[in-house]
């Protein structure tokens, strides 16, 4: 009579196993189909994209937008419109504090309009731009500036400009907890040596862009901006590195696209670099309507009953 129940017990044994593996197939298809659902443009979600996020979307080749924002109202609109992440650039220096060049923007600055930027989104990912001066002495200021934009501002990440030269300095942000987006190619802060004109041309200049942006990697940073870089070896750092690309007048190789949005939605004026595509006349929709409310208010016919109080 023992001889049943031992193989009862033994069957009741095999059927949890097989109750248990069969809920960890579950449970790692319904984590891998979560993985694959979590994409990055127009996604939905009540949290915000993270580094992580940005990684997983390279390793299955999602492509991605990224905008600059410098103002809460402007990046509320990016955000509702599904952008994933946004740069609080130092081109803030050129778009609206009135500057040539983005060597003057402060750290002050950036952590005014970081700051106003993050109160204005709630899913975007929020990268501040290190400006000019707060980081070139060495890894020790670039923490304690990179600290400021992350605890003042709450951003989710910061960017700084160099590819070998900037290893210790990004390295150190990484290893504080800090998530670096790198800059190479053509770096605006560098103007008054680099001029503006293509990086990596030539073989010796190409090979070099290669070594950064490997510095760049091995130094911990999450992604790397590729900037004025031919496309052919834009494409060539993108299949080489592990982490994702993002392209500016880099050609269609590299793993996502960042455009500064006054240049992409028409309020810049004048001629536009070669790799801007327009999506807007935002500057002719303004200087429309404040010539529509002028004629309104010398006319007369502003404001009108409607618009009055009594």
């Amino acid at each position: 009579m023992t001889q049943p129940t031992e193989l009862s017990a033994a069957q009741n044994t095999q059927n949890i196993q097989q109750a248990q593996q069969t809920q960890q197939t579950s449970n790692d298809q319904s984590a891998q189909n979560a993985q694959k659902s979590t994409v990055l443009y127009g996604g939905k979600g009540s949290r915000r994209v993270t580094v992580r996020d940005i990684g997983l979307a390279k390793e299955r080749g999602e492509k991605w937008p990224m905008l600059t924002a410098y103002d809460a109202m402007t990046a509320s609109v990016f955000d509702e419109a599904g952008i994933p992440v946004m740069l609080v650039g130092d081109s803030a220096g050129n778009c609206h504090l009135g500057y040539e060049t983005t060597v003057p923007v402060t750290l002050d600055q950036m952590v005014l309009l970081s700051a106003a930027v993050v109160r204005g989104t709630s899913r975007a990912l929020i990268v501040g731009d290190l400006p000019f001066g707060s980081y070139q002495e060495g890894p020790t200021q670039a923490l304690r500036s990179a600290m400021r934009l992350v605890k003042e501002a709450g951003v989710g990440a910061v960017k700084l400009e160099g590819g070998e030269r900037s290893h210790d300095q990004i390295k150190l942000l990484v290893d504080a907890g800090i998530p670096v987006m790198a800059h190479i190619g053509l770096t605006p802060q560098s103007v008054n040596t680099q001029g503006y004109r293509v990086q990596g041309r030539g073989e010796e200049a190409a090979q070099q862009l290669l070594r950064d942006a490997k510095a760049v990697q091995d130094a911990g940073a999450f992604a790397v901006v590729l900037e004025l870089v031919p496309a052919e070896l834009a494409a060539e750092v993108t299949r080489t590195l592990h982490i994702p690309t993002v392209g500016i007048g880099a050609g269609a190789g590299t793993d996502a696209q960042v455009l500064v949005w006054t240049d992409a939605l028409g309020l810049t004026g004048g001629k536009m670099p070669r790799f801007v595509k327009q999506y807007a006349d935002l500057r002719g929709v303004m200087s429309d309507a404040a010539k529509a409310f002028a004629e309104d208010v010398i006319g007369g016919t502003f404001p009108q009953e409607e618009h009055s109080v009594h």
